[in-house]
């Protein structure tokens, strides 16, 4: 089948790097098995990607209008109220348009772009949905008509009180505080809640869930959940993780990277630069906690690599990136995984985004973690109490900062443990599992392909 005759599976991510870069792995796994996967975002994404990806990784990147000025800022809100209101339209003309010759056998949409669902509903076009996130924070989350039943929250989602939370089988206890969307003001929380349930309602009509994780392993070593399940009267669930280790391509990022703090590291002895990084999307900790940390790194006296956009950088101390400047890096993005994969890095403070995790555990390094929001919180419990391969802080007092590396950088087991989970999650035996998952899904379309 020549390349521009190959079946299209329509790929459509939340607008964020941690749910694009995901997709685009899934897309080029999608490449090796005859299809030509199509990644649709908004212009304000496919600028940064595009030009970034090569004609030789198969994936064709096409762009929609979200409606949002170029000087308005993108949070939460202002995407939620463009995907809900105006991406749709323009999404329904670009099907149509792809789909003139019946070659778009499937669309796949991340859960959190769930307004898509209906839109290939009314394309006829058949959908299923994917995870970028733990399975483990699925659960959590579709849980909600039982967190309600139980009085664990209200009807939209404030918690009556601060109580413990174990809803799967070996799960490690969580509280009603770490819910995924206790975010902000109480408004703001309340807006997230409805934009949940939504994305659940609608998920539950997918008869296919892709999910970027792995079987979750309990503390007496049983396995927690299966590589495919069905929840009831939901959706199949198929765990293809992680991604990062089955596909060829190097996501892009949206921004452009700082290369030259490779060099730095180069200077460095083993395993004694500590890697700081609190994602991409949101503000991270706030001014005052970013300069409570940036005086803990100088006391610490220890070699550091600080991720810190420019605009979070107010609460810097006055003229401290002078004072560092032997000690330490301040950049604005880095290249992540060859970062890693440095042995000058000994531990990645981190907000236990879920990409960040999976990377860690692929490069083994240790973690020192400080979940921010969002489903961070699940899986710092996994890091910490499940897999324990990294520490906890719970602030960035100097007295925090040098407790919690101290822990996690003498922990002489810690090493055996990330081996071994790299293995159980990314070794031979579980890329089988994940390359037979896709399979499943990609057999399942077949019927689809009009040759």
């Amino acid at each position: 089948m020549k390349y521009m005759k190959r079946p299209m599976i329509l790929l459509v991510p939340y607008p964020a790097q941690g749910h694009v870069t995901p997709l685009l792995k899934l897309a080029s796994c999608l490449v090796t098995r005859g299809f030509m996967p199509v990644m649709i975002t908004p212009e304000f994404i496919h600028r940064q990607i595009a030009p970034r990806i090569d004609a030789k990784d198969g994936i064709l990147c096409m762009s929609i209008p979200d409606g949002v000025d170029e000087d308005v800022p993108r949070d939460f809100f202002t995407i939620e109220m463009t995907m809900e209101n105006t991406m749709p339209v323009y999404l329904e003309r670009l099907i149509r348009k792809l789909d003139e010759d019946g070659r778009v056998v499937c669309m796949v949409v991340d859960l959190l772009a769930s307004w898509a669902i209906k839109v290939a509903d009314h394309c006829g076009v058949p959908a299923a949905g994917f995870w970028p996130a733990m399975l483990a924070t699925y659960g959590l989350i579709s849980a909600i008509p039982e967190l309600i039943r139980t009085g664990l929250i209200s009807e939209t989602g404030i918690p009556e009180e601060q109580r413990k939370i174990c809803f799967l089988p070996c799960q490690p206890e969580l509280s009603t505080e770490d819910l995924p969307w206790l975010i902000g003001t109480f408004a703001a929380k309340r807006a997230r809640f409805e934009f949940w349930t939504r994305t659940f309602a609608r998920a539950k009509t997918l008869p296919w869930i892709l999910v970027n994780s792995f079987p979750e392993e309990c503390i007496d070593g049983k396995l927690q959940n299966q590589l495919i399940y069905s929840p009831g009267d939901g959706p199949h669930l198929l765990q293809i993780g992680p991604l990062i280790k089955h596909a060829s391509i190097r996501t892009p990022s949206l921004w452009e990277e700082d290369f030259n703090c490779l060099d730095w590291l180069e200077q460095q002895k083993p395993c004694t630069v500590v890697y700081i990084s609190f994602g991409s999307w949101v503000s991270p900790i706030g001014e005052r906690r970013i300069g409570d940390l940036a005086l803990a790194l100088e006391a610490s006296g220890r070699p550091f690599i600080w991720v810190l956009r420019p605009n979070w950088r107010e609460g810097l101390p006055v003229g401290y990136l002078e004072r560092v400047s032997k000690q330490g890096k301040v950049v604005s993005w880095a290249p992540q995984m060859e970062l890693l994969q440095h042995e000058a890095v000994g531990c990645y403070l981190t907000h236990c985004g879920w990409n960040s995790t999976l990377e860690a555990i692929q490069c083994q390094k240790r973690l020192l973690c400080y979940p921010v929001a969002g489903d961070q919180f699940v899986n710092c419990a996994y890091i910490v109490k499940v897999w324990q391969i990294g520490v906890r802080i719970h602030g960035f007092g100097q007295r925090d900062l040098e407790e919690g590396m101290r822990k996690v950088m003498e922990d002489s087991e810690m090493n055996k443990r990330l081996s071994k989970l790299n293995e159980r999650i990314m070794g031979e035996e579980a890329s089988l599992r994940v390359m037979t998952n896709i399979t499943t899904f990609t057999d399942n379309l077949e019927k689809h392909v009009v040759n």
